[in-house]
């Protein structure tokens, strides 16, 4: 059987967000940068001990509050913004910050309050995921790993990874743990390099 698992992508402008998705499904990087403008959704499939699970990842441009929750049984569209559709109903979100850019953590530092605050009392917590990219410029580091590694962890209850989309290095450990974050119970116990044996029909794109 397989399982899907939709994951919201989401930062602030130049974190180098779509660099890792793009990593992640075709292992190529460019040292252009170009902004996110609309939604892309990523449909890939992952095979990881041996069982296949497909994806469904949203990489949405920088978003200025996160969607709120809407009346129940309304009969409208999610949300009116078409770049933020599908944004409440994933199983897990990965925040993406520059470790050199102070702005673009207190952007994420915002957006995973807002995801708490709007969420449906009653329901189980969706995972977060707090990405620190671009390790590989790490002397330009603005915070220091360890009071972010200690804040996100204990404070805010979420896992951390600290990854370079440059060098592809994290990238798969990241998606890792995000589906055992998920509740993927064949993910667990097993070595990462041994688990997540790549991604499969990559070239499934559309931009929304």
């Amino acid at each position: 059987m397989v399982a899907t698992f939709k994951i919201a992508v989401l930062g602030a402008q130049g974190v180098g967000k779509s660099a890792i998705v793009r990593q992640f499904l075709y292992n190529e990087f460019s040292e252009v940068c170009v902004p996110t403008t609309a939604r892309r959704v990523y449909l890939p499939a992952v095979v990881m001990n041996g069982h296949v699970h497909d994806l469904q990842i949203m990489d949405f441009p920088p978003i200025t509050a996160f969607p709120p929750r809407l009346i129940p049984l309304c009969p409208l569209q999610e949300w009116a913004d078409v770049c933020c559709r599908g944004l409440r109903s994933v199983h897990a979100y990965i925040l993406v910050y520059d470790i050199c850019c102070f702005d673009s953590f207190e952007y994420i530092k915002t957006i995973r309050q807002q995801i708490l605050e709007t969420r449906v009392i009653g329901t189980s917590e969706t995972p977060i995921i707090i990405v620190g990219n671009k390790r590989d410029l790490q002397r330009g580091r603005v915070i220091p790993r360890w009071n972010v590694s200690n804040l996100v962890k204990k404070t805010w209850k979420c896992g951390y990874i600290e990854c370079s989309a440059k060098y592809n290095w994290h990238i798969l450990l990241l998606f890792s743990e995000l589906l055992k974050s998920v509740g993927c119970a064949r993910c667990k116990h097993v070595h990462t390099t041994i688990r997540f044996q790549g991604a499969l029909r990559r070239n499934r794109c559309t931009i929304m």
